[in-house]
């Protein structure tokens, strides 16, 4: 017992001295260039085919590259080559087949060319699928049973290989969006532009497995048998697309994992019996040529992405924004990328334990939750937004920006309240009475209250930093908003300030509802806020929104359904007042302004229009704005729809959301970007100061063990001292007995 405590004691001692007791990571990673970081849901989809998630984007994006991408620090943002040589040139076309100049009237453009000329000797990751035999054949092809058993993942085939990325794998991904069993998100939309993916999509459906696998596995459709009209290959680094009309956007799909190359074999390779029930496939493990490659899918628990040993090592960029010099975000100028070799994500449930390991130096960077915002953020009296001095000792960066999103309140112009009835007096007093309660839903205090004052109010659906968005005066909506000037030495200073309920109240009497009452008859006036739980239903944000419809004199009733009748009621049209969100996809005011536009309505023709609303004068800018290069003519028709919009109020333009996020001083290379994506591979780690700041924040407190290792001894000390006494008194009698001395 006694050498227990002793050895007890030593061992404590003995672990002081080592490395840190809490650390979560494995020995072997210390000093190595691991990013480490964490995830709250785990990925649906990582085939490039139907991944249309944010969550799923921190994976892709590394692994897959389309051909363009997003220049990594310009703002607004650019469009730059990925694995293209050069950006493709869109050569417009009328119906006689002569080329338009870019400016030209998109009704005169008949058909769109998109040529891509992709780099020459670009590798993909080592793989399984791209292994060879002696005879230069697939030597993971035709397997049986027999030859998966034991096989949990890629990484328990012997042998990989790799091969150059080509024209034709960016083909084979594009004729994937028409697969019958894929159903990938983007499908209806590309085909209004690209006719040619319905043709093939009902020549798939029709062939099914018949003679289409012949010489590969069941149930396989060799794509590559198949044409797409309006898809060609030019020759080995290049094909062309060819649209129908003018479709500019087109471009900014060209950056989006849709588009980014699968090889036919990789396809074939997932497609033989047995890969799917043991999750092998595109879905679970995506092929790319980028910085790196899944190399553990663990959904529940970790995900890692380890640096692709193939990857070219392009440059880091030597351009940015104003003040990008200044932060640091150039010294890397024209190193080759990426300077991780590993990045670790780990499931995180909960957000405290979240926290409390990025305090703890265990997770790179956070994310700023309402539950942590009051520790992470303070507010000064002019409501800026500065680090707390916790924050700012441990040498933590905030950074902030505007999300290319607006979260709005829609009224479904289909309800006759709402919405109107047939004749203009009634269409006039539903417009008066939007209008009314756009102004009383206090958008800046609902911020403030429940988002931490995290969002800007919205002016009209399109947020800062998107082409078409109007800044101070020549921005405000003018129904909700009056012009302030400033008291101060710069008399066209000034801000937007909301107007009061008294006018909020004339519009709702000139609506026929005075005091929030009918007229005529002198019923009470009753809106109905169609919600999901966990949305605006909740009781919080239930009970702000009844007190300011109270204060304007008006009935409010949340009418809560699950997820699936709630739907049901948009696309029925039965909903009177909704709150939704939009993430632009790319950016362009077209992403946007396309949420009211009259052909995309959600009743009537499935879009997503949710409001339902049609200003046929809207439309036609809409048809004509889309299709037009930025410019000035451009902006004019973008400023004509904002005010066609904020005028009819069929949205209250409720908040654009902002971006918190906080990073330790080691992390450099981080810029906020909600467009940029393929973020990985331009961040670096400081690894001594990341390490010193980890020993220093979770130094060992050994005097509680300690403790209690000399409580134990006080403890064993009786008994021990009791049994040494026992036996030496039954020692000394046996030493005198019988035997212990010499004979008669």
């Amino acid at each position: 017992m006694r050498a227990t405590a002793v050895a007890l004691i030593a061992s404590l001692a003995l672990a002081a001295c080592g490395p840190v007791w809490n650390d979560p990571y494995p020995a072997a990673e210390r000093g190595e260039h691991v990013l480490y970081t964490a995830f709250t849901e785990r990925p649906k989809h990582l085939d490039p085919v139907q991944s249309y998630s944010e969550d799923e984007a921190s994976f892709l994006y590394q692994i897959v590259e389309p051909p363009l991408q997003y220049h990594y620090l310009k703002r607004p943002y650019v469009l730059e080559p990925a694995t293209a040589e050069a950006m493709p040139r869109l050569r417009r076309l009328d119906a006689a087949g002569r080329e338009l100049p870019a400016n030209a009237d998109p009704s005169r453009v008949v058909r769109t060319v998109v040529e891509v000329r992709i780099r020459p000797g670009i590798l993909y990751q080592p793989h399984p699928a791209f292994a060879l035999d002696e005879d230069g054949g697939a030597r993971y092809e035709g397997l049986a049973e027999a030859d998966l058993r034991g096989v949990r993942g890629l990484g328990d085939f012997a042998a990989t290989g790799t091969r150059e990325l080509e024209a034709r794998d960016y083909i084979y991904q594009i004729k994937r969006l028409a697969h019958p069993r894929l159903h990938s998100p983007i499908f209806e939309l590309m085909a209004e532009y690209l006719p040619g993916l319905k043709e093939l999509q009902a020549a798939l459906a029709a062939a099914g497995t018949d003679g289409v696998a012949a010489d590969g596995p069941p149930g396989w459709l060799d794509l590559e048998r198949f044409a797409l009209p309006g898809v060609e290959l030019v020759d080995r680094h290049a094909y062309r697309i060819t649209l129908q009309g003018a479709y500019p956007q087109f471009l900014y799909w060209l950056s989006m994992p849709f588009f980014s190359p699968v090889p036919r074999e990789v396809d074939r390779f997932f497609a033989q019996p047995g890969m799917a029930e043991r999750n092998l496939t595109l879905d679970w493990w995506p092929v790319g040529t980028g910085p790196y490659m899944l190399v553990e899918n663990n959904p529940n628990a970790r995900m890692v992405l380890a640096r692709n040993p193939n990857y070219r090592g392009d440059a880091y960029p030597c351009e940015g924004e104003p003040g990008d010099a200044e932060g640091g975000l150039l010294a890397d100028c024209g190193k080759p990328m990426p300077f991780i070799d590993k990045v670790v994500f780990s499931r995180e449930r909960e957000g405290i334990p979240y926290w409390n390991k990025f305090l703890q130096g265990y997770y790179d960077a956070s994310g700023v939750s309402s539950d942590n915002f009051d520790q992470a953020v303070s507010l000064t009296s002019q409501g800026e937004v500065t680090l707390s001095d916790d924050m700012r000792d441990k040498g933590i960066r905030l950074l902030t920006s505007v999300s290319p999103s607006i979260f709005y309140l829609g009224f479904n112009m289909l309800d006759p309240l709402v919405g109107g009835g047939a004749s203009k007096a009634e269409k006039e007093r539903a417009r008066k009475l939007r209008q009314a309660i756009s102004i009383a839903l206090d958008m800046e205090e609902f911020v403030s209250i429940f988002l931490n004052g995290r969002g800007l109010p919205g002016m009209s659906p399109l947020p800062p930093g998107i082409f078409g968005a109007r800044e101070g005066r020549a921005g405000m909506n003018p129904v909700v908003y009056r012009w302030q000037d400033s008291q101060g030495a710069d008399p066209g200073a000034g801000r937007p300030v909301r107007r009061g309920l008294e006018d909020a109240r004339r519009l709702l009497a000139e609506a026929g509802w005075p005091n929030g009452r009918n007229a005529q008859t002198g019923e009470p006036l009753v809106i109905n806020l169609d919600t999901t739980p966990g949305g605006l239903g909740d009781k919080a944000r239930s009970d702000w929104l009844a007190k300011k419809f109270r204060a304007l004199g008006v009935q409010f009733v949340v009418r809560p359904t699950d997820f699936n009748r709630f739907q049901d009621k948009i696309r029925q049209g039965n909903a009177q007042l909704f709150f939704f969100g939009w993430n632009a996809d790319y950016p362009d005011p077209e992403n946007l302004l396309f949420l009211l536009h009259g052909p995309q309505g959600k009743v009537k023709f499935n879009g997503q229009n949710a409001a339902n609303y049609e200003n046929l004068e809207y439309d036609a800018l809409f048809e004509r704005m889309k299709a037009m290069p930025d410019g000035a003519a451009r902006q004019q028709l973008i400023d004509r729809m904002v005010a066609m919009l904020q005028h009819d109020a069929p949205w209250i333009f409720a908040f654009h959301p902002m971006s918190y996020s906080l990073q330790h001083g080691w992390v450099l290379n981080r810029k906020t970007g909600a467009m940029v994506r393929n973020t990985m591979k331009y961040q670096r780690i400081d690894l001594e100061r990341r390490a010193a700041a980890r020993a220093a924040w979770n130094e060992p407190v050994t005097w509680p063990l300690l403790l209690v290792a000399a409580l134990l001894a006080v403890l064993v000390a009786p008994a021990a001292i009791h049994w040494r006494r026992r036996e030496t008194a039954t020692a000394a009698p046996s030493a005198a007995g019988p035997g212990a001395g010499g004979g008669r």
